[in-house]
């Protein structure tokens, strides 16, 4: 899948599920669909699966933000 392909088929507000792949001192990286998008504020750990909410996409910098579902 293409990053048009993932942003065709979600919007803000989706929950989606990912895997941890990183933990940094603001919050931790998720990645789904072969994306990865930043959890603010989060400290879950590396490999764990979580559900994350679509807060917003960029798809000019092809980034998006997430929280907690």
């Amino acid at each position: 899948m293409n990053w048009q392909e993932f942003i065709a088929r979600h919007q803000v507000g989706d929950v989606i599920e990912g895997v941890v792949t990183r933990q940094v001192p603001f919050g931790c990286f998720v990645e789904s669909e072969g994306f990865t998008g930043l959890a603010p504020r989060q400290a879950w750990p590396v490999g764990s699966r979580v559900s994350v909410e679509i807060l917003a996409i960029d798809p000019e910098k092809q980034r998006f933000s997430l929280a907690a579902a």
